[in-house]
């Protein structure tokens, strides 16, 4: 069998095992399995060796790339009003198979998904390993204020409907202290509730990007609306914020640093919380703190309660 044969069959397994995860209701394992395959694609698809797929062919697997994408944000956000359901991402199969003969249009009226958008899980983290920290101390820029540029907003949720006895919260994320804040370049945060086994519990949301950056801070000054009732979050649970960025020279968005609260800390009013390097630990095993200086993500929450 030739390589580009076997690399079909891998990626017709990653495919298979990502939608039997979906069919059988694991969702956390269907959108890492989906992800690790679109980054596959994707990989493939600005590859330079031409001998391997033509440019239709590629234009094809990018196609795949953003169905796999979109069925990932589908199951993440589950009031999203895209909808991308198993049962169309599954017409996608035969044409993985068959991808060196296939020659029909393309089911779907889609686009391939830039770089930027699909790292792996954890693949962030290894495309960063040859980066000195000292490389983010250099900060220019540092101490000027300027508004980000327009972008369209995250995946906040709304909030959920009351119910009698049960409490809501609310977490306004107001700003995060950083050494280089003037550097950063289209800072967002991404906000999902884990259990102790590091599993979402939650829908994952992202904030749009940052509104203003200020000497060494970047403000958002956004509402994140937790998607379950306090009382029925399970024991040991955390919340997790993960500080994002686009770096440019690598052309994707990597995890820069992150926090977390836990259940006994939750208390109407502000909160100060401390911040980790990289890479996130969401079983909160091997925690390191980013700097000794006096730089965190400040926090206000707000407690809804019907008697």
């Amino acid at each position: 069998m030739s390589e580009v044969n076997k690399t079909i069959q891998k990626w017709h397994a990653s495919f298979k095992k990502g939608t039997d995860f979906d069919s059988w209701g694991q969702l956390v394992e269907a959108v890492d399995e989906y992800h690790i395959l679109a980054r596959q694609l994707q990989k493939e698809v600005q590859s330079t060796n031409a001998f391997d797929f033509t440019e239709e062919q590629k234009k094809t697997l990018g196609k795949v790339a953003t169905c796999l994408e979109m069925r990932s944000a589908s199951l993440q956000c589950t009031q999203s009003k895209e909808d991308f359901k198993l049962e169309e991402l599954k017409k996608l199969e035969t044409i993985i198979q068959n991808i060196l003969t296939y020659n029909k249009e393309f089911p779907f009226d889609v686009q391939p998904v830039p770089l930027r958008k699909i790292l792996a899980p954890g693949e962030e983290e290894s495309l960063e390993l040859e980066e000195e920290e000292e490389e983010e101390d250099a900060a220019a820029g540092a101490g000027s204020t300027e508004a980000f540029p327009p972008r369209a907003p995250g995946t906040l949720l709304p909030r959920l409907p009351s119910e009698p006895g049960l409490t809501l919260l609310t977490l306004k994320i107001e700003k995060i202290g950083l050494k280089d804040a003037g550097q950063c370049i289209d800072p967002y945060m991404t906000i999902s509730i884990k259990d102790l086994n590091g599993v979402d519990v939650n829908p994952v949301q992202d904030t749009p990007v940052a509104s203003r950056k200020e000497d060494t801070y970047i403000h958002f000054s956004v509402e994140v609306e937790i998607q379950r009732h306090v009382e029925k979050l399970p024991k040991g649970a955390a919340i997790f914020f993960e500080f994002k960025h686009y770096k440019p020279k690598k052309r994707f968005t990597s995890t820069k640093c992150f926090a977390f609260m836990e259940m006994d800390e939750i208390k109407p009013g502000p909160i100060v919380i401390e911040l980790y390097k990289k890479p996130t630990d969401f079983k909160r095993k091997k925690l390191q703190l980013l700097t000794k200086k006096q730089l965190y993500l400040h926090l206000h929450q707000t407690i809804h309660k019907d008697s």
